[in-house]
């Protein structure tokens, strides 16, 4: 089931649903980066559009914290 949460990203309201486990990564994060998960979105946001990515946010986050699982994973 999908928990669905509302950030401001560049000064508008959006809605991302993402499954609680990768909520609870991302909260994980924001806390060991001494943020709150809104920066830490905000910051995957600016990094996917610096990147050049058309991914949409909600797939951006899941691949983040996938990322950030693995590198944890391997280290």
């Amino acid at each position: 089931m999908l928990e669905k949460r509302s950030v401001t990203l560049s000064g508008h309201r959006t809605s991302v649903a993402l499954e609680p486990e990768f909520w609870a990564v991302l909260e994980r994060a924001a806390s060991e980066m001494d943020t709150s998960i809104a920066g830490l979105i905000k910051r995957i946001d600016e990094a996917r559009g610096k990147a050049g990515f058309d991914r949409p946010l909600a797939s951006s986050l899941r691949v983040w914290a996938l990322q950030r699982n693995q590198a944890l994973a391997d280290a």
